[in-house]
């Protein structure tokens, strides 16, 4: 198992591609700290294995943030996940959805990379080689897409500040990757269909923009998440790794 002795910590983990990220590596054999601000998703989520540990954390608080890196040991694998979608123009943006969504997809990053990377680069002394993953998008600095300014805004900076952590730590053994989906089939996006003029036709052009005829499943991502925060990808950093199911040949 790619993952066993591994401990890794992933946000935003009670549902979508954040949950199906934290069975993916208890199935790889990794003992995973699952966080969200949605308890109950957690704890449907710890029923699943004695492997998954949960906790409260709100990404955008930074004493929390900062708490839980006192406490928990030291990381072999982090998983960023957390974010937020933001739907209009630069003329639909108001300051406050630019600062929430800024918050929430960049600034959180930074702060749970601050407190957990001084301990993970201890551990990389130990063990050769620690893992961060932080989720960027195919909507970024690689492709633009409508209404969706302030969210291919910030996922491009998460793309520069993967890049600029990569670059910083990697002779210490800290290797950083930023993961790139396409359109996944997650609660979140359910509910910007369902908040759409019309659904039906929401879910058509959803559809549509991806080449192979469908949304991905959470279940095309989790393989990507395992192979990066393993061993197995201990040569791969600083990369955008796309799996968008062609949108971008």
């Amino acid at each position: 198992m790619r993952l066993e002795g591994k401990t890794i910590l992933i946000t935003a983990a009670g549902q979508g591609i954040g949950r199906a990220s934290v069975l993916a590596c208890v199935a790889q054999g990794a003992r995973v700290i699952a966080t969200d601000i949605n308890m109950d998703a957690l704890e449907n989520l710890k029923r699943e294995s004695d492997f998954i540990e949960t906790r409260f954390l709100d990404v955008t608080d930074v004493e929390a943030v900062n708490a839980l890196a006192a406490e928990l040991p030291r990381l072999d694998g982090l998983f960023n996940c957390a974010g937020f979608v933001h739907h209009g123009t630069i003329l639909e943006l108001s300051d406050e959805d630019w600062a929430f969504s800024v918050n929430l997809n960049v600034t959180s990053m930074i702060r749970m990379c601050r407190a957990f990377l001084p301990g993970m680069l201890q551990r990389a002394q130990e063990t050769g080689s620690v893992s961060v993953l932080n989720m960027a998008s195919m909507a970024s600095s690689i492709k633009g897409f409508t209404a969706r300014t302030a969210y291919g805004t910030t996922k491009a900076a998460v793309i520069g500040l993967t890049k600029a952590i990569a670059a910083d730590y990697v002779k210490q053994g800290l290797r950083c990757n930023a993961l790139c989906p396409g359109t996944v089939d997650t609660p979140s996006l359910r509910g910007r269909i369902a908040d759409a003029a019309d659904p039906v036709q929401a879910e058509k052009d959803f559809i549509a923009r991806q080449p192979m005829g469908r949304l991905a499943k959470v279940t095309d991502i989790a393989p990507m998440v395992t192979y990066l925060l393993s061993d197995d990808s201990q040569f791969v950093t600083g990369q955008a790794m796309l799996v968008d199911g062609g949108v971008t040949i």
